[in-house]
């Protein structure tokens, strides 16, 4: 393994933290999760490599949407639905924590980091994955929700625009049905985020990912224009 200069290769999560969020990184690490998932899809040797299905299961699925519908049980229904769909789709690798956590802006674009989680499967669990955090973020950062906001309209298009492998209103249509579910779980799961710490603030999350778990949205900016009315943005 090499060694990334910080000085060159910033972390994400601090940049986004201290409320530089660039759109136009956000576009270059939605292109580069594409590249994984464009030069995986459809590769069974790829798919034997990584027939990770159990640890995924324990370590994505459980600990998010099923330890969410535990703590809201009225949504079990809906939680568990995307649970097994998620883990019966198949058609890329997906690295399963796409966090800006393990994202380094290098000087030859973004590096991911840390794939322990990586299965042969649903590549909408990875940009909704993403996608979550930069939502989230509005909320550590308010001064800089505008940015963020433009930042997961810039990923999201930035990676939809280049799909091929199958229909972008397919695999759009997979992330923004499983993005509520993945909001509500980084507030009643297992691993919630350890910034959105203010009762208020919960309530907020709860209330958008609530509503669209009820109503399934089709469109990712069916999502962010839920989530920006709720901030009031």
């Amino acid at each position: 393994m090499g060694f990334l200069d910080p000085l060159t290769h910033p972390l994400w999560k601090g940049e986004l933290a201290s409320g530089r969020a660039d759109p136009h990184w956000a576009a270059a690490v939605g292109q580069r999760l594409l590249s994984i998932h464009a030069g995986t899809a459809g590769k069974e040797k790829v798919a034997c490599a990584f027939a990770t299905d159990a640890g995924f299961y324990a370590i994505r699925l459980e600990p998010y949407l099923i330890a969410a519908a535990r703590r809201n049980p009225d949504l079990t229904l809906p939680l568990e639905a995307l649970a097994r769909e998620t883990a019966a789709t198949k058609r890329a690798l997906v690295h399963g924590d796409v966090s800006p956590k393990n994202i380094l802006l290098g000087p030859k674009g973004p590096v991911f980091l840390d794939a322990e989680c990586a299965w042969y499967g649903d590549p909408a669990f990875d940009l909704a994955f993403c996608l979550n955090h930069l939502l989230l973020k509005c909320l550590l950062v308010p001064r800089a929700a505008g940015d963020l906001l433009s930042s997961f309209d810039r990923f999201g298009e930035s990676y939809l625009e280049r799909v091929r492998w199958e229909p972008r209103a397919a695999i759009e249509r997979r992330a923004s049905r499983l993005l509520p579910g993945l909001l509500l779980a980084r507030i009643d799961g297992k691993s919630p985020v350890d910034y959105v710490t203010e009762e208020e603030d919960k309530a907020r999350v709860r209330r958008v990912a609530r509503a669209l778990l009820q109503k399934p949205p089709g469109r990712l900016v069916e999502i962010r224009d839920a989530f920006a009315a709720e901030i009031g943005r």
